[in-house]
């Protein structure tokens, strides 16, 4: 009988150490990012405008402008007063 239950605690254990493992990695993962235009604070930029004024992160001259992205996790943009497509092309 204490076999069993040595087993049995062994098993127990197991599953807990694998579901603890299996949390600890969920959160390491990064999360998935998407492009979210108008939302920048001046100077806070990811990378190059829209609309070709620079082609370096922080160069954001203005807050939210629409030519401006930043990388937000996926499926936030919308809620936060982004597009996650750039502003159509002036000619």
């Amino acid at each position: 009988m204490n076999t069993a239950r040595k087993l049995l605690a062994s098993a127990v254990g197991a599953v807990i150490a694998l579901g603890v493992a299996a949390s600890a990695q969920a959160e390491d993962a990064p999360q998935p990012k998407e492009k979210c235009y108008g939302v920048t604070p001046a100077g806070k930029n990811d990378c190059a405008s829209a609309d070709g004024a620079h082609y370096c992160a922080g160069e954001a001259k203005v807050d939210n402008d629409p030519n401006e992205w930043h990388n937000v996790p996926k499926g936030t943009c919308e809620s936060l007063g982004g597009r996650t497509t750039p502003p159509p092309k002036q000619s």
